[in-house]
């Protein structure tokens, strides 16, 4: 029987029943059993409207109508959930998003790399540090990166639950309280930019978003009295689902619409088992997240996590690689998307700027053969690490742009479209990457890497790249007059 049409039952534990890849092994199981109990018995980190909303704005970017800026920290640290970085975060998510709104004329889909990604894969179970063979550090939520940390610990998951909390509070607070509102001149100071030609293009973008905003401004469309996309906006939580037992805990079962009488109403808290409802009238939720992921590493055709993922009402991203063969990205897609929801799935994409032309067509291809309509997003990032001089591991800003700009092209030639990009970026001024419109070397990585995992984009060069797309979308735009 054909994968999209399998009637194999689901469960929020039917993943146990798979083979399982970058699973964590605790010393104590009995303790790892108390810990995600008491996570599934606590409240959901998001709600069911919200991942409606989600579903339905990425069916408009799967559909052209919308783009996707997806962005945050490789590994969110819990160290990082404090107001200052958390608003830094916000801030270039906020004005990325509002130079790609100028430069595309389309709506943007803010989905935010954070309050949840907390584990991190990694090729090998062990590493070297100061000659001694120690266990790999996995994430804050599975052990520390001090050596003397590195025992998985479950009350880790239990920490990641409330620092996870604690983020999408303060997130909500700033949204309702107007930090979305992006008026405030100071916020776009381009001193950083050292190229004259180059200040002056971005400098020309900011002016027009000015007198743009001014002008509504003075018609009343932007007045403090109103809710406008302009005061306030949609952001949404994500990280990669590697973890299944917390994401197990934090799935919930929700009555079908049917059940409802087909008439929205108020979402009701349940924690699972939801046993006044039958399993076939549940649709099942993961609340951890608005959106979650499966990385390169454990996107296995009868894996546990293409299992856990395949029941969830979430919309869900799949990472994309060389590796991947156009045969076995159909069949994810067959098990992940069988009613063919335009947006259901979005596939992220990472081959390297040298590798995406070998890659890239021959997937696009496979999927045009299919009814799927995933939304294509670039990652830029994850094929374009290397090893400076410096020892530090890091990206190349041009390499970057080389993989984002090939990757419009390639859908453009092909009759597709690139829908979304997908970044590790930080609002800090960090030294991670190099290039950019400051012009980072190799010998000012030291000056401030800050990342224990892997490098990031830092303010500046996050900008950078939302003002070269916007360049890119503006000048298609502005020949096809």
């Amino acid at each position: 029987m054909p994968e999209h049409l399998s009637t194999t039952a689901w469960a929020p534990d039917s993943w146990k029943s798979k083979p399982i890849k970058q699973d964590v092994v605790y010393d104590d199981p009995k303790e790892l059993e108390e810990v995600v109990s008491r996570v599934a018995n606590l409240p959901p980190l998001v709600s069911q409207p919200e991942i409606d909303r989600l579903r339905a704005q990425l069916r408009e970017v799967a559909e052209g109508r919308a783009f996707l800026l997806q962005g945050g920290d490789c590994a969110e640290s819990f160290d990082y959930c404090e107001p200052t970085k958390i608003e830094d975060k916000l801030k270039i998510l906020l004005q990325m998003s509002l130079v790609l709104v100028w430069g595309m004329r389309l709506p943007i889909v803010r989905i935010a790399r954070m309050a949840g990604q907390y584990a991190k894969p990694r090729s090998s179970p062990y590493e070297t540090v100061n000659g001694e063979k120690i266990l790999s550090y996995r994430g804050d939520n599975v052990n520390g990166i001090d050596p003397g940390q590195r025992r998985p610990d479950p009350q880790r998951l239990l920490s990641a639950y409330f620092h996870s909390a604690s983020t999408i509070n303060y997130v909500r607070l700033l949204l309702d309280s107007g930090f979305a509102d992006i008026h405030q001149p100071e916020a776009w100071d381009l001193g950083y930019v050292r190229k004259e030609e180059i200040r002056h293009e971005y400098q020309t973008i900011v002016n027009r978003l000015t007198d743009a905003l001014g002008f509504m401004g003075v018609i009343g469309a932007t007045g403090s009295g109103q809710t406008s996309a302009l005061n306030t906006v949609d952001l949404y939580t994500s990280h990669e689902a590697l973890l299944l037992e917390y994401e197990q805990a934090l799935t919930r079962a929700v009555a079908k619409p049917s059940e409802r009488g087909g008439r929205k109403q108020p979402y009701e808290p349940s924690t699972p088992p939801r046993k006044s409802l039958a399993p076939e009238l549940c649709d099942w939720y993961n609340m951890s997240a608005h959106f979650i992921w499966i990385g390169d590493r454990t996107r296995q055709l009868d894996g546990a996590h293409i299992e856990y993922f395949r029941g969830v009402k979430n919309p869900v991203g799949v990472k994309v690689g060389p590796s991947m063969e156009p045969e076995e990205l159909v069949r994810v897609l067959g098990i992940l998307d069988p009613l063919l929801e335009p947006g259901r799935v979005t596939l992220i994409t990472r081959y390297g700027a040298g590798k995406i032309a070998d890659n890239l067509p021959a997937h696009i291809k496979a999927v045009q053969a299919t009814a799927h309509r995933p939304v294509w997003c670039c990652d830029p990032c994850h094929g374009n690490t290397t090893t400076a001089p410096t020892g530090h591991k890091t990206r190349s800003f041009d390499a970057i742009i080389s993989e984002i700009t090939s990757s419009i092209s390639i859908h453009r030639e092909l009759g597709s479209r690139l829908s979304g990009v997908h970044l590790e970026l930080t609002g800090e001024h960090v030294t991670e990457c190099t290039g950019g419109s400051q012009e980072l070397s190799h010998s000012d990585l030291p000056s401030n890497y800050q990342t224990f995992c892997d490098p990031r984009l830092n303010y500046e060069q996050s900008l950078d790249i939302a003002f070269k797309i916007a360049k890119v979308y503006q000048d298609e735009r502005e020949n096809a007059c």
